[in-house]
């Protein structure tokens, strides 16, 4: 077994290990004993979507692997510095689906909030790696622009915290927003989209589970792993926390060449996070974001990747394979 990397003890307050980052792509590096890889990274994209990645998550890395899985999807290679066709700044159209400062309507019945820019971790892959998140958060004006346009719309019965990563924001902050929401009496669902409980499991603390614990509704957490390594004793207790609050936990995945794209790599996935209680929800083929082609995997592979994982898992462990597309009311199924 190739060793992870090797850290020191993390601090236990996760606004600490927010702030202890490894932000270095020497650092990274060094960390796992890959400093041969330097010559493939890329000035270019470091300045344009820095790198940032908690020694957490770093510490689920094997040492000495430039192929890590957890690694690809965060060192910034210069695959990324390729112009390819098809590849934008706004992959799904969130810009024209704009309602109100940082208030996404796409779908029928939901609203999405993009609370905040901030992200524990930058995923290379992220479709929102270029939104003018400095314009364009719901957080504004003390949540009063996106709060006012949610309550306009009586059709409006689910809310979708997304980002950045809202759990990014402190849990007062977070409050905050929930207990404005809360007057709106035709909302029945809150739904929080986060990696945060995955890469910095820490966040999942006692004054955030007061804060889950007093929702007014029903709560569905989707995280995002997209491989079984990403799992480990610190995130499966954090998990365990959210289950106990009522939560319900889904997986959103997304399919990454050279991260998850085999047949034993995403039954690995689904099995790992169903060991947790969480259960599989989207496979998403790639958002074609501009930095990104080098992860696409093409749909007649991922369809039988699709196949190949429901012929070996009970149906309940397959994730719908879909993709987002600008303009679409729903999901798109492959």
């Amino acid at each position: 077994m190739i060793p992870v990397a090797p850290l020191s003890l993390q601090p236990a307050r996760w606004q600490d290990q927010w702030r202890d980052a490894v932000r270095d792509q020497a650092e990274l590096l060094s960390l796992l004993g890959l400093e041969s890889l330097a010559a493939r990274l890329s000035p270019d994209a470091m300045a344009q979507f820095p790198l940032r990645v908690p020694r957490a998550f770093i510490a689920r890395m094997r040492h000495g692997d430039a192929n890590d899985p957890l690694l690809r999807q965060v060192l910034p290679l210069d695959d990324e510095d390729r112009i390819a066709a098809g590849f934008t700044l706004d992959a799904v159209g969130d810009g024209a689906a704009k309602a109100a400062d940082g208030v996404i309507r796409k779908y029928r019945g939901r609203a999405l909030l993009i609370t905040t820019g901030s992200c524990a971790v930058n995923c290379r892959y992220c479709f929102r790696r270029h939104f003018p998140y400095a314009d364009e958060t719901a957080a504004r004006g003390d949540w009063a622009e996106a709060v006012a346009a949610i309550a306009a719309d009586t059709s409006i019965d689910e809310v979708l915290l997304s980002g950045g990563d809202p759990l990014s924001l402190s849990t007062p902050k977070l409050a905050d927003l929930t207990r404005q929401l809360a007057g709106i009496p035709h909302l029945k669902r809150l739904r929080i989209h986060s990696r945060l409980p995955i890469v910095l499991p820490a966040r999942i603390d006692d004054a955030f589970m007061e804060w889950m614990s007093g929702l007014p509704w029903p709560a569905t957490f989707v995280i995002h792993a997209n491989h079984a390594h990403e799992f480990d004793e610190d995130v499966d207790a954090a998990l365990a926390r959210l289950r106990d609050a009522g939560a319900t936990l889904l997986n959103q995945a997304v399919l990454l060449r050279g991260v998850n794209d085999s047949v034993d790599a995403l039954a690995a996935l689904s099995e790992r996070g169903f060991e947790a209680g969480v259960l599989p929800y989207y496979l998403h083929q790639l958002d074609r974001v501009q930095g990104a082609a080098h992860f696409e995997v093409d749909d007649t592979t991922a369809i039988a990747l699709h196949q190949g994982l429901a012929a070996r898992l009970s149906g309940y462990l397959v994730p719908r394979l879909v993709r987002e597309v600008a303009g679409d009311p729903g999901k798109r199924p492959l």
